[in-house]
């Protein structure tokens, strides 16, 4: 009787050892389960504070290189050789719009002047727009903005331009410059090509004047001026 009770009670004794590495072997295996759902939380929260700072770079870069005026004339004059409308409507001065010139002297009471939105769809404009009066004979510019664009602003490959100045004039013809009169405040970027044909020893010389002024730390188009040799 009494190693009948011995037995029982080793019994009892082994049975609970057991059962109690079992509740511990559960909760280990819960504990490793928690940690292994929460490893990828900190893999998305890596990859989401790096396109944040990715985002947050690239905007910065396109913010400082709207602020150089050189840079947002390559861009404008990129823009015109694709004839890319949205990109030219966005750096036009939001308030004052862009002036258009087909020769050196500005015309502030002639020369036409379209808002942003305006130049989104002139390319489509079919409406014929006087633009002052050609050099020489003094018949007037009557043009769709097309024409006076293939004319009298792109009309040479300015993106691949010959020289290119800062506030420097290149071009110089018998036309009175007064592009610092009526900007004062402005950056002028031309483009220019010293001539085509050597025949014309360097008659045939061809100039695109953007002009920016600066608004709440940008830069923006208020001017397009075209220069050329005239009589």
């Amino acid at each position: 009787m009494k190693w009948y009770r011995f037995f029982l009670l080793m019994a009892t004794i082994v049975l609970l050892v057991g059962c109690g590495e079992e509740t511990n072997g559960g909760q280990e295996n819960d504990t490793n389960s928690e940690i292994g759902q929460e490893a990828p939380d900190e893999t998305e929260t890596t990859d989401e504070s790096t396109e944040t700072d990715s985002n947050e770079e690239t905007n910065t870069d396109a913010e400082q290189a709207f602020a150089d005026p050189e840079h947002v004339a390559d861009e404008l004059v990129a823009a015109m050789d694709s004839q890319d409308m949205e990109t030219i409507a966005n750096l036009v001065h939001p308030a004052k719009g862009v002036r258009f010139s087909p020769y050196a002297y500005v015309h502030v009471d002639t020369d036409q002047v379209f808002s942003a939105d305006e130049i989104l769809v002139l390319m489509e404009d079919d409406t014929v727009y006087e633009w002052g009066v050609f050099d020489g004979s003094g018949y007037p510019i009557e043009m769709t903005f097309q024409e006076y664009f293939y004319r009298f602003v792109y009309d040479e490959d300015y993106a691949n331009a010959e020289e290119k100045a800062v506030n420097e004039r290149l071009g110089a013809g018998n036309t009175l410059d007064n592009t610092s009169e009526i900007y004062p405040d402005a950056t002028v970027v031309e483009y220019h090509f010293t001539g085509f044909d050597p025949e014309f020893a360097g008659m045939d010389w061809r100039s695109l004047r953007l002009v920016f002024e600066e608004l709440d730390g940008a830069w923006y188009l208020v001017g397009v001026i075209h220069d050329e040799w005239t009589i």
